[in-house]
């Protein structure tokens, strides 16, 4: 059976966005910083303020059984207001994993199965699963179900051409044993600076020269001041180490702003780190 290791080894890990060669990295903002969760309105408000995709969510709040934002409607709103303002769907995230974990909920699969659809709809790859709080994966046990689980999820993913990126409080060894064991090219590492920081404890820059861009699907910018360079983490160190391993997909900007300031902190933000 052919592994994970050997498929990377091969080269065929990496068709995914992001990997070309001679491109510059891309930033973009989550839409739940813009406090727009699943609303397609985040579209031309990110496209203002300069950003060079959007990620969107599908929401928590459930209508009707169904995850906000399954609703033929909503996607072709999205998909028009992406064509209008000229600004790509970079990826997306199962914000019900929040509520449901993949460790011990069978839900979750289902809301991981409904996204993995969604995101083909909306015609972007990389769909983010989150792992935190008391859904976070603290033992082995728990990794290797979530890893199990995502074996399952996987030919859906593939077939779809969907990546699943994993995104926690875990060291960069511990995601690629989950990737390991789910068996899958398409299971790859959403790799969050400020979490890996913050909470992990993680050296961001040498967990990112590891992995390498085939190892990571897409990257989390953030840290816990308002704005990026005033807090601990070096952010010209980890953009450097971005480049040096290859990386040109996009990285999402994850930060917040004060009341009433959204396009002045969004846009200090951003050119933050485009001057690096």
């Amino acid at each position: 059976m052919l592994t994970r290791r050997s498929l990377i080894a091969a080269g065929l890990a990496a068709p995914f966005p992001g990997f070309a060669a001679g491109e510059r990295l891309r930033i973009g903002i989550t839409d739940w910083n813009l406090k727009l969760t699943a609303k397609p309105d985040s579209v031309p408000l990110a496209a203002k303020l300069g950003f060079d995709g959007i990620q969107v969510s599908f929401g928590q709040k459930l209508i009707d059984g169904h995850l906000p934002a399954d609703d033929p409607a909503t996607i072709a709103a999205y998909l028009k207001l992406s064509a209008e303002n000229k600004l790509p769907i970079d990826g997306t995230c199962v914000d019900m994993l929040h509520v449901n974990a993949l460790k011990n909920d069978k839900l979750a699969v289902r809301w991981v199965s409904d996204s993995i659809r969604l995101t083909a709809a909306l015609r972007t790859q990389v769909l983010l699963l989150p792992f935190f709080g008391k859904n976070a994966l603290k033992t082995e046990d728990e990794r290797n179900y979530v890893g199990d689980a995502l074996r399952e999820l996987a030919p859906g993913a593939e077939k779809a051409g969907v990546v699943l990126g994993l995104e926690d409080e875990n060291s960069a060894e511990e995601n690629v044993r989950i990737m390991d064991r789910s068996r899958s090219p398409n299971v790859l590492v959403y790799y969050d600076v400020g979490n890996s920081t913050n909470i992990g404890g993680y050296d961001v820059v040498k967990e990112i020269r590891w992995l390498g861009k085939a190892r990571i699907c897409q990257i989390h910018l953030k840290d816990k001041p308002l704005y990026l360079g005033d807090g601990k983490i070096q952010f010209a160190e980890v953009l450097q180490a971005i480049r040096d391993i290859g990386f040109t997909g996009f990285a999402n900007l994850e930060t917040d702003f004060r009341p009433g300031f959204l396009d002045e902190d969004m846009r200090r933000n951003l050119q933050y780190v485009r001057s690096l």
